[in-house]
């Protein structure tokens, strides 16, 4: 069996009975009954993947895939794809955003390179990032799939043993991304899923004005009539018109998912690799959190593909995994509430349904 295949077979849905113990104990703590709402709800899917009424969230790690698309030299986006390659110095050096909020969730940052197109090889050699290009960069959908099927395997497959190498250290898992072009691969794998048109799906990425968005739209639409993806097979979507960012944070989810570890969305790309995921196997929602939602368009749609609702919505759209650390305090909460918290019971008073 392949790697994808042999993870694929090891997800298993939540654990019932640890989610019945939970809502059990839940729905006797000295509170009124389900007085914190979608935090009690959480603390039962915690339950479910962890199998424990004592869900372990304490060691956090965000991985961030980096990987530059060739769309971007069709003028989609408002920075030039060397920016990728800056940013991931910029993460390594613990000055961008995403550090800044890792560092108050008490979150690890691990960068990934799975498709710069520029020379990371002295942080590689330094052991700063971890390693593992599938190409520098995919090459312009616009003119032929993005990947090879064989690359869109490759790029899962990283991601499947990011999770595996990381294991069993961080607790709970969030991923996050950086590549230049990707919120337009994104949308293209929304609407290519969806079936909705690119208009629908598609939002201003980076911050581009009126005209680029259009221009933005457009390509997708093109790149779609090109390559005709075929929605009932993830690994066609996700090589004719995905991202090797994409695709190595679907395999993260699925490794984490195989792990019985819940693993934190961020936002659009991000969801974009869920969706990638829960293509490939269903059952591999059950261990996603959506972090956010950010102020893309599409990703409400995506939200509602994957039957999740996102604990945070603060008008986003910086990516690098900073929605997802901002939520695991929120997650933190949800876990303790099993833990610390003591029922009508044990404190000894009775429960007066109120």
């Amino acid at each position: 069996m392949t790697l994808i295949e042999t993870t694929l077979a090891e997800i298993m849905p939540q654990d019932s009975e640890y989610r019945r113990q939970a809502r059990r104990r839940l729905n006797r703590l000295v509170m009124p009954r389900w007085a914190l709402g979608r935090l009690m709800d959480l603390a039962i899917d915690l339950a479910g993947i962890t199998r424990s009424l004592r869900p372990p969230v304490k060691r956090r790690a965000v991985a961030v895939f980096a990987a530059d698309h060739g769309i971007s030299e069709s003028g989609v986006s408002q920075y030039p794809k060397e920016v990728t390659c800056s940013m991931v110095q910029v993460f390594v050096g613990g000055k961008a955003g995403i550090n800044a909020v890792a560092r108050a969730a008490q979150a690890d940052v691990i960068v990934v390179d799975v498709g710069v197109a520029g020379d990371l090889s002295s942080l590689a050699r330094e052991e700063k990032i971890v390693s593992k290009p599938v190409a520098a960069g995919t090459r312009n959908m616009l003119h032929g799939a993005a990947m090879s099927r064989a690359q869109a395997v490759q790029c899962i497959e990283a991601g499947i043993e990011v999770a595996h190498d990381l294991n069993p250290a961080p607790d709970l898992l969030a991923a996050g991304e950086m590549g230049i072009g990707n919120t337009t691969a994104a949308s293209a794998v929304l609407a290519a899923f969806s079936g909705r048109p690119a208009a629908m799906v598609t939002g201003r990425g980076s911050g581009i004005d009126g005209d680029r968005h259009a221009h933005k739209i457009n390509m997708i639409e093109r790149a779609l009539q090109v390559n005709q993806p075929d929605p009932n097979d993830a690994l066609d979507v996700l090589s004719k018109v995905g991202g090797f960012e994409i695709g190595a944070i679907a395999g993260f989810v699925l490794g984490a998912a195989a792990l019985k570890k819940p693993i934190v969305l961020d936002g659009f790309p991000a969801t974009a690799g869920a969706l990638v995921a829960h293509a490939l196997e269903p059952l591999s929602a059950q261990y996603m959190i959506a972090g956010h939602r950010s102020v893309e368009c599409g990703h409400r749609l995506m939200h509602t593909r994957l039957k999740k609702r996102p604990l945070l919505d603060l008008r986003l759209r910086l990516g690098e995994g900073t929605g997802a650390a901002l939520a695991m305090p929120l997650i933190e909460a949800s876990a303790r509430l099993l833990s610390d918290v003591a029922t009508f019971e044990e404190v000894g008073i009775g429960d007066s349904g109120g």
